[in-house]
């Protein structure tokens, strides 16, 4: 759907860094569940058309902050951001049209994102880590006055225990956010 200038209408779906490090099972911070939420993200992002966005988490923080302390903690993560641990997933892209939104934040939400999906859009979230850039990104995004969808199936946590905790952090949060799945999602795409 566009409007009269060509631009895309409806909710957009912004999935949040598929990336090697996150899907990777030889990453520290590879999710045993990355596999089974990408088919889901595939289904999405080919019913969403022109309205997906994908992220990638940057290693170019300021490390004079809380950042050198994470660093630190995580010293493999510190890496160029050249670096293929940084790169898309295979599967991951041809997912868009657009950039990628590169951020050197866990949560995505900011002027960036939101001067691409306009003031107030419905946004659809998949992707990983449930539990840490997904979350960060969902309640940013709802203090902005979005209207968030969560994808749950089409999330990948850091454990199965964590995922749900995440998921249950976002349902507190209606109207603001609502936490589906992807089949419903399809559906409402249809209606």
């Amino acid at each position: 759907m566009t409007d009269a200038a060509g631009a895309p209408t409806g909710p957009w779906l912004v999935v949040i860094d598929p990336q090697a490090i996150f899907a990777s099972a030889d990453s520290a911070w590879g999710s045993p569940f990355f596999a089974d939420a990408m088919p889901r993200i595939r289904a999405l992002a080919a019913a969403f058309g022109d309205r997906v966005i994908i992220t990638r988490w940057m290693p170019t923080a300021d490390r004079s902050t809380s950042w050198g302390a994470y660093f630190a903690a995580w010293p493999f993560a510190d890496q160029p951001p050249s670096d293929p641990l940084y790169e898309l997933v295979a599967e991951a892209r041809d997912l868009s049209i657009r950039p990628t939104l590169d951020l050197p934040t866990f949560g995505k939400w900011g002027p960036e994102l939101e001067a691409i999906v306009g003031r107030g859009a419905h946004v659809v979230l998949a992707g990983v880590s449930t539990d840490c850039c997904v979350v960060s990104t969902a309640l940013a995004a709802a203090d902005a006055g979005a209207h968030i969808t969560i994808a749950a199936d089409a999330c990948a946590g850091s454990t199965a225990e964590n995922h749900a905790a995440a998921i249950q952090v976002m349902g507190l949060y209606p109207p603001q956010i609502t936490v589906s799945d992807t089949a419903s999602v399809l559906a409402s795409l249809d209606s």
